[in-house]
């Protein structure tokens, strides 16, 4: 039971989480619209590959 609760707390924590970010972001006109736009950034960020930069650092401990 406990194990239920934590996670209804968690999914309430990020539910009132996004609609913070949304009334902060964008504010109360359009929510709906503006909800879907901030789950797909969401989404996007956490789809996105990283480009990683090669430089001098990265050669420490090749033995070149």
């Amino acid at each position: 039971m406990g194990l239920i609760r934590s996670l209804f707390w968690v999914a309430l924590f990020i539910l009132s989480t996004l609609c913070f970010v949304v009334l902060f972001e964008h504010g109360t006109t359009n929510f709906s619209t503006n909800v879907g736009v901030e789950i797909h950034y969401f989404e996007k960020m956490i789809h996105s590959d990283v480009p990683h930069k090669k430089d001098e650092s990265d050669k420490i401990g090749t033995g070149s």
